[in-house]
């Protein structure tokens, strides 16, 4: 990485241990100039325009309201949608916009009304930051696909009820409804921690809705931010787990993550080897992939997941749902409670993203390794350096 200087932190997953130097003093206070009750600016990396680059600046930090709780951000993951929305690659975007939905902090002021979080508490604030609270799906606790309104507020290139532009995780701080703020467990390090609240619920609500587990056989396509993590709770769920990626360049790391095999996609033999065996394929990837090849690696009433969203639509022949009453579905996110049940699973397994720590002023390369698929696993950044 030109002129960035990049720490690789990996876990042990036998056990997790908060090593986090930058949290052990969770309690102590955040200075800031100006009162939380007060409206007040934050320092960010933003990008000013489309495809512009980031750059270090400051935006408006809402008052500190009855339910609201004051996030002093230490970590923020990147993930690859940063840079879709960046790059309006999903439609017109929000200026300045302040990306980062992997958000890992400590409690540093409350609101006169909150009764969930207390000042020094370890919390994670992941994709919405806001969602109706009264449609059928909020009220079921499925707040990700919230119907109500607009429906669910983004943590960033949103706006939340009155308005205003929402901002994310690259920043120092974050104000945010504690009831949209999880607990991060103590034998969880915050960095390692971050990439969970996006990329972690991703792969762990369909693993847990479509029932992954003993017995049942996994596919994993693509070793990436969410590939990765996919492996690791796929095989804590005690499914058998194979990976899918496009060569076997990271066969040594899937292994040691936790896959029973893994195969490659280029090689025509694989679909033919691998047909009818696999209960769940979750596509982690964004490629534009044949989808009819793999629908034909699945068991009867096996489902494969979508995970990832290419920019161009998706098509397949029919007769690859018809042959084995086969499924094509979709997931997005998690709500609040599986969130924190994720959270909760990950520390008692002693999963964590295995990620490269970067300065802030190291965001935009890192960018350009996303797009590479040059990294291992997951860039975070020490917001410490904003």
């Amino acid at each position: 990485m030109t002129n960035t200087t990049v720490t690789e932190h990996t876990i042990d997953s036998a056990a997790i241990t908060d090593t986090d130097s930058t949290d052990t003093d969770s309690t102590a206070a955040v200075e800031t100039p100006e009162a939380p009750d007060r409206p007040g600016r934050i320092a960010v990396y933003a990008a000013q325009a489309p495809k512009a680059p980031l750059e270090r600046t400051t935006v408006p930090r809402r008052a500190l309201g009855p339910h609201d709780i004051l996030i002093d951000v230490r970590y923020a993951g990147i993930c690859h949608s940063d840079i879709h929305q960046v790059d309006e690659d999903w439609g017109p975007g929000i200026f300045p916009m302040v990306p980062g939905h992997e958000i890992a902090g400590v409690v540093t002021a409350v609101g006169s009304a909150v009764s969930l979080r207390s000042v020094g508490d370890r919390v994670g604030v992941g994709c919405f930051v806001d969602s109706c609270r009264e449609c059928d799906n909020c009220r079921a606790g499925l707040q990700q696909y919230c119907t109500g309104g607009t429906g669910i507020v983004l943590t960033y290139n949103g706006r939340g009820r009155d308005g205003s532009p929402t901002y994310g995780g690259y920043a120092k701080q974050l104000v945010v409804d504690e009831q949209y703020a999880l607990r991060i467990p103590d034998a969880l390090p915050l960095d390692v921690a971050a990439p969970l609240l996006c990329a972690g619920i991703t792969v762990y609500s369909p693993l847990s809705h479509w029932g992954a587990g003993p017995g049942r056989k996994v596919a994993v396509v693509g070793l990436g931010g969410l590939g990765h993590l996919g492996v690791r709770i796929a095989r804590a769920k005690g499914a058998e787990v194979t990976v899918l990626s496009q060569s076997l360049r990271k066969r040594e790391d899937g292994l040691r993550l936790g896959a029973h095999d893994y195969r490659a996609t280029s090689d025509p033999a694989t679909f033919a080897e691998l047909a009818g065996r696999f209960d769940i394929v979750l596509n982690t990837v964004s490629a534009d992939l044949d989808l009819s090849a793999y629908l034909g690696l699945l068991r009867t009433d096996g489902t494969l997941v979508q995970l990832g969203a290419p920019a161009k639509p998706v098509s397949l022949g029919a007769h690859s749902l018809l042959i084995g009453r086969r499924s094509l579905s979709g997931s997005m996110i998690g709500s609040l409670a599986e969130t924190q049940e994720m959270l909760d699973f990950c520390a008692e397994h002693g999963i964590g993203a295995e990620i490269e720590l970067i300065p802030a002023e190291g965001i935009n390369e890192a960018y350009r390794r996303v797009l590479a698929s040059d990294v291992h696993y997951r860039f975070v950044i020490d917001t410490a350096t904003i």
